[in-house]
């Protein structure tokens, strides 16, 4: 699953205004959710539906793209239901909109209610007897991983009337486009940084030393005493050119800096597979990636260290509750699989759930 980013922490862009007519009103006693306050006048249905698609978003815009509206449309409506209320109920920050323990509380009285007037309109507007399509989960991580493991996982709910789109991506755009609303489910290579999105440890992959038998033959038991020096002159096959996750094995085991010029580069870890097994050259692979090839003997284990680099894998959306059931859905399903599969795995060394 591990992606080949750098290591450097995604942009901040601000989402939203600063802080509405209401600001700091948050404060101290007022008026309840159901109370009427600042302009007058009880909020409006399109105000509280707005308002809890920013909650769920977790930002103003991830909300405006929900709601298939503008941001200003959006901040205009939050503004005006906070003048209503003559509360605060987002802090606007550089990863969203946080929002307030009233938000929290007005959240909590109105999402039963207003999801029902949905559900009940949304079936009113249908032929009489038939449903629509449900809502897809737009579903996004790194293409080997999605591929290998998420999408055959997913398949008996797709029979359900799950609807899914996948994109593939390295980890940092995909968070900033969570963010922004562009995915439901984010596969994270790393854990997210700040408190803009809530994740759940999902998976770990153990990373291999492998090669072709032709140079399982030539190395022998080099590796054991020598260390990386037996492997010098060997070509490299690597995911890119900088070498992220070879680097990563040579730190990790070896305690050295790894510096060297890879015979070949492919941006897809599949395809590195498939070189190395053609025997091309030696490369360190995600061990559920080439456990089959392992076990028919097309690739070898080149050295099975004691500890050997663990990568944890995350789902990761945005706070607060799903857009949708089948947000959810697809969320449970993942992580109970994946927490199966580490039970039925233990104790060997297949990928395992932490």
């Amino acid at each position: 699953m591990n992606d080949r980013n750098s290591d450097g922490s995604p942009g901040a862009a601000t989402d939203g205004p600063g802080p509405g007519p209401a600001s700091g009103a948050g404060h101290g006693p007022g008026p309840g959710p159901g109370h009427a306050a600042g302009n007058g006048g009880l909020p409006d249905l399109n105000q509280l539906r707005t308002f809890l698609a920013v909650y769920r978003a977790g930002a103003f815009t991830a909300g405006a793209r929900v709601l298939g509206v503008s941001q200003p449309t959006v901040t205009a409506q939050i503004r005006a239901l906070e003048g209503r209320l003559g509360r605060e109920l987002f802090e606007r920050g550089p990863r969203g909109a946080a929002p307030t323990p009233f938000a929290d509380d007005l959240a909590t009285r109105i999402m039963g209610p207003l999801d029902a007037l949905g559900a009940a309109a949304g079936a009113a507007t249908g032929p009489p007897g038939e449903e629509g399509p449900a809502e897809p989960v737009h579903l996004a991580g790194p293409a080997e991983f999605l591929a290998h493991s998420v999408l055959p996982t997913l398949a008996p709910l797709v029979e359900r009337g799950v609807r899914l789109r996948v994109s593939f991506g390295l980890t940092d755009a995909l968070l900033d486009e969570l963010r922004a609303g562009r995915h439901d489910l984010v596969v994270a290579t790393a854990r997210p940084r700040g408190r803009s999105l809530a994740w759940l440890p999902l998976s770990d992959e153990e990373f291999v030393l492998v090669g072709a038998p032709v140079w399982a033959e030539r190395l022998g038991d080099r590796i054991a005493a020598e260390g990386p020096a037996a492997l010098h002159g060997v070509p490299l096959v690597a995911y890119a050119e900088d070498l992220p996750i070879l680097r990563r094995y040579w730190r990790h085991v070896f305690g050295r800096r790894l510096t060297a010029v890879p015979a070949v580069t492919v941006p897809d870890l599949r395809a590195v597979r498939a070189a190395v097994a053609g025997g091309a050259g030696v490369s360190v692979l995600p061990r559920y990636l080439c456990a089959a090839e392992l076990a028919s003997g097309a690739l070898v284990p080149l050295h099975l260290p004691e500890d050997p680099p663990i990568n944890t894998g995350f789902l990761v959306h945005r706070p607060g509750p799903p857009a949708h059931p089948h947000v959810a859905l697809v969320r449970d399903h993942l992580v109970r699989h994946e927490r199966d599969a580490a039970r039925e795995a233990a104790p060997g060394r297949q990928a395992v759930s932490r």
